[in-house]
């Protein structure tokens, strides 16, 4: 899993720093996007092992993000992070087929644990 690029879509700067740098102490090689629609600009989706993406994101939402990439045939394991988690959060990420869930604010180590789940699962499935 060393290596595999991860694509974070994280509006506050601080938590899309402090993931990135997590992350990549743990190997990834790590994309961070301001916003759904930067990601969407570069075309990088289809390029990631796995996408983090926080479901409140200020225009295009993280769930939002997913449900169009998937229309485009980007096939990504995703881990939806929030800052608010209540049932229907949670219902609606899984609705959208998350690999993982994680309320802010979630230990690094979880992170790197999901991560790591979700890319073995897709390179299992291909």
């Amino acid at each position: 899993m060393v290596g595999e690029r991860v694509l974070v879509v994280e509006d506050d700067r601080a938590m899309r720093e402090a993931l990135a740098r997590i992350l990549s102490v743990a190997g990834f090689s790590v994309s961070s996007f301001a916003c759904a629609e930067a990601l969407l600009e570069a075309g990088a989706a289809a390029e990631g092992a796995c996408l983090i993406l926080d479901i409140h994101l200020p225009g295009i939402t993280g769930l939002e993000l997913h449900r169009r990439l998937i229309e485009r045939g980007v096939s990504v394991p995703v881990i939806f992070i929030t800052g608010v988690d209540d049932d229907d959060t949670r219902e609606r990420a899984a609705a959208a087929g998350a690999d993982a869930y994680l309320a802010k604010p979630f230990p690094g180590r979880q992170l790197i644990d999901a991560v790591t789940a979700a890319v073995h699962s897709q390179k299992a499935h291909s």
